[in-house]
């Protein structure tokens, strides 16, 4: 089975050092670069398959020079960092993560109602001024 090229062009939004990459790498042959700035984009991902980004932006120009590229996953909900329009254009599907941070911004919501409701932050203010104790 033939190895796939990926490029990850800014793998620390995804990966502050406790997320391997172990899985996405059984898939090809893997770079990941923590950060990518426009002028290493075509020289990084030049030779790729399948582009993972998040916030490096990936333009008409560039796509223009990436003959093998064939999908583009975005590591967020949206995908405004990469030219659609181009992309289809060229035959290059491009996902995004529709209900990325769903759970997280829930619980967040509800954490902040609760913190409200109470008064936490008084509560809190008492306890560290030593009115709990007396």
């Amino acid at each position: 089975m033939k190895k796939l090229n990926i490029v990850v062009t800014d793998g620390y939004t995804l990966n502050p050092g406790d997320n391997p990459w172990d899985a996405v790498a059984e898939l090809g042959n893997l770079n990941v670069y923590e950060r990518s700035t426009g002028d290493e984009v075509l020289e990084r991902c030049r030779a790729a398959e399948i582009l993972i980004v998040n916030k490096t932006r990936i333009r008409e120009t560039a796509l223009a020079e990436m003959s093998r590229l064939r999908f583009i996953a975005v590591s967020a909900t949206g995908f405004d960092c990469v030219d659609i329009e181009a992309a289809g254009k060229r035959g290059i599907a491009v996902s995004n993560v529709p209900v990325y941070g769903t759970d997280s911004v829930a619980q967040y919501v509800f954490s902040a109602i609760l913190h409200l409701w109470h008064n936490i932050a008084i509560h809190d203010a008492a306890v560290k001024a030593g009115a709990w104790a007396r």
